[in-house]
């Protein structure tokens, strides 16, 4: 399986030739994961001891908003949370740079979400069926939905003790949502501005977001399915950056600890061709609009 895409670029040279840009291009769109082994984000010597779980509450991770520069999930406060939330921020200018300098055309629609810190080891974590990272899934926000927009996510590994994170990478998401969508009803008609009206979701449910969250739940719930299905492991060690369109990449994450995440949104009319987007391929197996 052809599903990572190597991008040899590193932070003192962060610049690309046009046609390697128009090749990272392509292959994000065709649903690869970008792996840059020399585009690491730097941990500054102060922030060393910030990279322990201790830093976590009850949540599996930090978060962090751009917009209103709050924390969430750490037990830390004062001068201590005052320098994890600058080193979270500092990743997500780190994210946005790497994503401006390859994908130069998608700069007018990105959307920057959360940010988040994860000191926590995957391995071995108990959790429901429906939040275990662990078995193969493509992204989708229950209370956030995205009217189709894409999910695009940059990750690095900033592991102080040489451990790499370990994902797993399924298989096509045409050929897994046509395996899938014979088994999910419609929504109910008026049923995704109803659960916006309550205050469930953000924005009004679309069609296509009700088709993401069961092609969610029907990956994870399927034994079989994460068992048997075709499938690669790929480790991404410390000093590494990777990305993909997680709404579009069957992804798990199997070990790893000390991760930084930051979630990007990108209308579908931004990317150089919409027919590749999950949008389009859903709508397309289905023969109706979605959104």
């Amino acid at each position: 399986m052809n599903t990572i895409e190597v991008i040899d670029l590193d932070r003192e040279h962060a610049s690309l030739p046009s046609e390697a840009r128009d090749r990272a291009v392509d292959a994000l769109e065709n649903g690869k994961v970008l792996f840059l082994p020399r585009y690491g984000f730097p941990v500054a010597d102060a922030e060393r001891g910030l990279l322990s779980p201790t830093v976590v509450n009850k949540s599996k991770n930090v978060s962090y908003d751009p917009g209103t520069r709050v924390l969430g999930g750490t037990e830390l406060s004062g001068a201590n949370a005052g320098l994890l939330r600058d080193m979270i921020a500092r990743f997500a200018d780190f994210a946005q740079d790497l994503l401006l300098e390859l994908f130069s055309s998608y700069a007018g629609g990105l959307i920057r979400a959360r940010t988040s810190f994860r000191p926590v080891e995957v391995e071995g974590r108990v959790s429901s069926w429906r939040k275990d990272d662990s078995r193969l899934h493509v992204d989708s926000f229950p209370s956030s939905p995205t009217g189709g927009k894409r999910i695009l996510r940059v990750f690095s590994n900033v592991n102080p003790e040489g451990r790499s994170r370990v994902w797993r990478v399924g298989e096509p998401f045409e050929q897994m949502a046509a395996r899938f969508l014979p088994s999910i009803s419609r929504p109910l008609p008026g049923s995704g501005a109803l659960l916006a009206f309550l205050g469930i979701t953000k924005s009004p449910r679309t069609e296509y977001d009700h088709l993401m969250l069961h092609l969610h739940d029907r990956m994870k719930a399927d034994d079989r399915y994460q068992n048997e299905v075709k499938q690669i492991e790929q480790e991404f060690p410390p000093g590494c950056t990777w990305l993909t369109f997680s709404d579009q990449v069957s992804h798990a994450a199997m070990r790893g600890q000390y991760q930084f995440e930051q979630t990007f949104l990108l209308p579908v009319a931004q990317m150089r061709d919409e027919r590749r987007s999950p949008l389009r391929i859903l709508e397309r197996l289905t023969g109706r609009k979605l959104t």
